[in-house]
């Protein structure tokens, strides 16, 4: 039996709170339903509290900033007559291998359309062709499914409607540039959390019931199409807290990000392949079918892991994307949003090829919920890219993630409403107190941030083996030593923090995981043990000796 304690080692360095507070230093608040998170699974679950209740939104920037904002793909859905549940299932367990979970997978496919719909009802302007929703296919579906939205922007758009249905709710408030700093928990029970903010401070948030959905960890990375809150706070947190994380070694890099030196790393949405695009590496050359039959329409893993392949076979940092033999008023309408970034470097995507690379794009594991968004600590919810649901397996399926945050988001937010509403309307500020540590030497945190994200680009990326793993593991336990132990009064300290925390977990999950299954590739166990490792890796703090 494998080992499955994979953070014995941090035990001694993970702080229970991040920060120092007393009673006296820190303000009340009173809340029935707290949600740390203001992407789409936060907002759907928001959007689920009893209007007799109070709900509050912790967004750790604005909240147009998340994950569900940027993406670009679309929403996956059997919405044509011609489509059937059957066969979203089994693309997706096709995609995600045995490690999906059926019965989940059959719930977010079967409860998806309605979300959907509700999306459309509350005012959201999906693309449409003479007056019917516009289909389109990506890697790993089978037919024409995904809705999309302002031609590239499907988040932009979604998150508009969304957030308009929000602020019209009287019950719902949201505290936007607020750091959630830690989870309150008080005899095994979620009580609330502790945040900060120059507006109210430092603030101890009482709450009857607490939802987590705070995306996910792509800024662990170098290269990245996550936007900066992507630190991993949430995941942190909850493991602090006590709570079941699950599959950490299971991190999508999605194949085609803009590489363009200098410059931030911008997606290039599946969707571009599926209308078409062709990818060829620097001599013209139309690899794809050289790894798998499919070509371009492959899940993700299997290009992100052909493109590194074919960059070190002609010992070029890039790929490229071409798309002029498509035609040029499609391209240009259809995708108008990266037709203007490209554009800014000079490329003009209906002529020229666009140079792209992996990137990390998408957090499978996280902290284990059931199918109602429950998480293994009483009163703690959780929802979107945050948790390991198992819904996506051992490979994300394209556009399934929007789906999963409305799917999750409603049901964790129902529940954790219809939790509050059946408890009394007394709440208790418990003297809570976390003493301030000696003053230690001040720790240049941009450094040791850079060098973590490139350390884990670098060996614990799209390509992995233990040689590696093991001096990843040594080296961010080095830096956790000095780092952990700290008590910084700023964001960028705890970030810095919580991404230690993640990036260790990480690590030491793909290190024990000897097998190479979806987005975990292994190059010294390249073939998929079944009889092995044909399951989850659990893990919680509570089981370290």
């Amino acid at each position: 039996m494998h080992d499955t304690n994979i953070v014995s080692r941090m035990a001694p360095h993970v702080p229970r709170y991040l920060v120092p507070f007393h009673p006296k230093s820190v303000s009340h608040y009173f809340t029935d339903v707290l949600i740390i998170g203001g992407g789409i699974a936060g907002l759907r679950a928001a959007l689920e509290v009893d209007p007799t209740l109070s709900a509050l939104i912790l967004s750790k920037e604005q909240i147009q900033e998340s994950n569900s904002n940027y993406a670009q793909g679309g929403i996956a859905g059997v919405l044509d007559d011609e489509d059937r549940y059957e066969d979203h299932v089994a693309d997706t367990i096709t995609a995600g291998g045995s490690l999906c979970d059926k019965d989940v997978v059959d719930l977010v496919v079967h409860e998806g359309p309605e979300c959907i719909r509700e999306l459309i009802r509350w005012g959201t302007e999906f693309d449409r062709v003479d007056g019917r929703l516009a289909l389109t296919r990506e890697g790993g579906h089978g037919r024409d499914r995904i809705v999309h939205a302002l031609g590239d922007a499907t988040g932009k758009e979604v998150i508009r409607s969304i957030v308009e249905m929000v602020r019209s709710r009287r019950n719902i408030q949201i505290w936007q540039n607020e750091f959630t700093q830690d989870l309150i928990v008080h005899d095994g029970i979620c009580r609330g959390a502790l945040a900060s903010d120059e507006k109210h401070g430092r603030t101890l948030i009482w709450a009857k019931h607490t939802i987590l959905a705070s995306g996910g960890v792509g800024q662990i990375y170098r290269e990245s199409t996550n936007p900066g809150v992507a630190t991993g706070d949430g995941i942190a947190m909850a493991l602090r807290a006590g709570a079941e994380l699950r599959d950490m070694e299971f991190m999508q890099f999605h194949p085609t990000v803009l590489y363009i030196a200098g410059s931030s790393r911008s997606l290039i949405t599946e969707a571009v392949r599926g209308e078409g695009g062709h990818l060829v590496d620097r001599n013209g050359y139309r690899f794809m079918k050289d790894y798998d039959p499919r070509g371009e329409l492959a899940p993700r893993d299997v290009v992100s892991q052909a493109i590194v392949s074919q960059m070190e076979l002609t010992k070029h940092p890039n790929v490229y994307l071409k798309l002029d033999h498509l035609d040029a008023d499609f391209v240009r309408n259809r995708f108008p949003s990266i037709y203007a970034s490209c554009k800014k470097f000079g490329i003009d995507i209906t002529s020229d090829r666009i140079p792209v690379r992996p990137g990390a794009h998408y957090m499978i594991g996280g902290i284990s919920v059931d199918t109602n968004g429950a998480t293994t600590i009483p009163n703690l919810w959780a929802a979107g890219e945050v948790t390991s649901s198992g819904l996506h397996g051992a490979n994300r399926l394209a556009s399934n993630s929007l789906l999963e945050g409305l799917v999750y988001g409603k049901r964790a937010g129902r529940n954790a409403s219809q939790g509050a509403l059946a408890m009394p309307d007394r709440f208790e500020a418990i003297n809570l107190q976390h003493p301030v540590a000696e003053p230690s030497e001040p720790l240049d945190l941009s450094d040791i941030r850079n060098s973590l994200k490139s350390l884990m680009w670098r060996n614990v990326g799209v390509r992995r083996d233990a040689r590696g793993l093991e001096d990843a593991i040594d080296t961010i336990e080095a830096w956790c030593r000095y780092v952990l132990p700290q008590q910084f009064d700023h964001p960028s300290g705890w970030e810095l923090q919580n991404m230690l925390i993640v990036a260790q977990v990480m690590a030491r999950a793909a290190f024990l995981r000897e097998e190479s299954r979806g987005v975990h590739l292994r190059m010294d166990y390249p073939q998929t043990d079944n009889a092995n490792w044909n399951h989850h890796l659990p893990l919680r703090l509570s089981d370290l000796p």
